[in-house]
């Protein structure tokens, strides 16, 4: 994999309450990542970034939804969320390596 392949399969930390409370008890992190990402592209990217150990990498397709604008609306996309297990004593400072 190229390196500015790693740099395009991740788009974004999702800091959420939920992203928040799987990293304080299971140690997962939760991504956004491009639709066309595999499982196998995410644990590349998401180790060669951080440079940390990935067991187990779970993937969903977020259903883009409807939105209104003035009298008409419009379709936003689809876009694909990771959920990242590290091993057991590593961790990633999400707020540190965004910036």
């Amino acid at each position: 994999m190229a390196e500015t392949d790693i740099y395009r399969t991740i788009v974004r930390p999702l800091l959420t309450e939920r992203s928040t409370i799987l990293k304080e008890r299971h140690n997962q992190y939760v991504f956004e990542t491009t639709l066309a990402a595999s499982k196998t592209d995410i644990k590349r990217a998401v180790e060669g970034l951080f440079k940390v150990n990935v067991e187990d990498v779970r993937t969903m397709v977020m259903p883009g939804k409807f939105r209104r604008y003035g009298r008409g609306g419009g379709q936003r996309s689809d876009w694909k969320k990771a959920i990242v297990t590290l091993r057991e004593g590593q961790k990633i400072d999400v707020a540190e390596q965004a910036g």
